[in-house]
């Protein structure tokens, strides 16, 4: 049986990607997303405070340049993708951190200093996955 890693967000947008191009100029962009569970009060008036989770987004090639001139701090976005875990060592010590590789990205609700950005942003922007040994005619 095979087995499943997707995952969807709604959130936040924390800061303005951060976008940077490695060899072949391939770009790669990254980001933090919020999400927040709401908080509510128990039958015993018991308040419980809003959750707020932290995402690390990585966005590649054509997906990453689309966010560095649309994406902005504040925006509520829509992420579709999978998530990695990365493992590396830093001053003796294994360090590991866990990341959405997005796929798709829609932008839902732009602050109003971002309204008269390009009409692009309303549609959403998906990439497949290049395999790994990819030539340079196949990165986008």
């Amino acid at each position: 049986m095979s087995s499943v890693n997707k995952v969807i967000l709604i959130g936040n947008v924390g800061s303005d990607p951060e976008v940077r191009y490695l060899d072949r100029n391939v770009a790669i962009a990254n980001f933090n997303l919020a999400t927040t569970e709401r908080g509510y009060t128990m039958q015993n008036g018991t308040q419980v405070p809003d959750k707020t989770e932290w995402h690390a987004i990585v966005l590649w090639r054509n997906l990453a340049e689309w966010a560095e001139r649309y994406v902005r701090k504040g925006m509520k976005i829509y992420v579709e993708g999978k998530l990695q875990t990365r493992t590396w060592e830093k001053e003796g010590q294994v360090r590991r951190k866990t990341e959405v590789v997005a796929e798709n990205v829609q932008i839902l609700f732009r602050p109003a200093e971002y309204q008269n950005m390009g009409q692009q942003t309303e549609q959403p922007v998906t990439e497949m996955p290049q395999e790994e040994n990819s030539t340079e005619e196949n990165i986008f």
